[in-house]
């Protein structure tokens, strides 16, 4: 069973490069930074509750956005890491997942709301931890660029370049339905 759940994972990690080989290699922080120095920042907020569960140690996340693909695949999950699921969508399997690290997971989502599923995936409400966002426009383009944890991801216009207040290296995209449905801006980015 476990390999057919990798399976598609694994052909569309494989053609995941290879659609994004033709894109631009740009720097997320320092267009972050070109986008705060013009006015274009603004500020939200993660607000919808999420299902996280251990990681099994050397498990590898793949993060599949609906209606596009391979968002980013994971480093091995180390002891104590976490995948956390999405609420998107009543589809819980259409939900993307992502690994997050064991000394980052109780600062963003704290403690259970609840027991674990048949999964072992239990309620989590996020800190609501304050991040600087700006929106990749048109004109930027679509664009790749390597993750904090040190994989390829790519960003369209229209999704969201999130950054962690005082980690400037914790900068990352958030796919624009993803942003939209779980964050809450809090002050707008100015217009162009």
């Amino acid at each position: 069973m476990r390999t057919a759940v990798l399976a598609p994972a694994l052909l569309l990690v494989l053609a995941g490069p290879a659609l994004a080989e033709d894109l631009p290699q740009r720097n997320q922080i320092e267009l972050f930074g070109q986008a705060e120095g013009a006015g274009l920042t603004g500020t939200a907020r993660k607000t919808r509750a999420v299902d996280a569960r251990p990681a099994r140690e050397g498990e590898v996340v793949v993060t599949v956005i609906p209606g596009e693909g391979v968002e980013t695949t994971s480093k091995p999950a180390e002891p104590g890491d976490w995948v956390v699921r999405n609420r998107c969508s009543a589809d819980k399997a259409a939900n993307p997942t992502i690994l997050v690290k064991a000394a980052r997971f109780p600062e963003r989502y704290g403690a259970p709301q609840g027991e674990p599923d048949a999964e072992g995936f239990r309620e989590f409400h996020p800190s609501g931890q304050e991040m600087g966002f700006f929106l990749v426009s048109p004109e930027t383009g679509a664009f790749q660029f390597v993750a904090p944890w040190g994989t390829p991801m790519v960003a369209k216009p229209g999704d969201a370049i999130v950054q962690i207040p005082g980690d400037r290296d914790d900068t990352y995209r958030i796919a624009r339905a993803e942003f939209d449905c779980t964050y809450e801006v809090l002050k707008a980015p100015a217009a162009k």
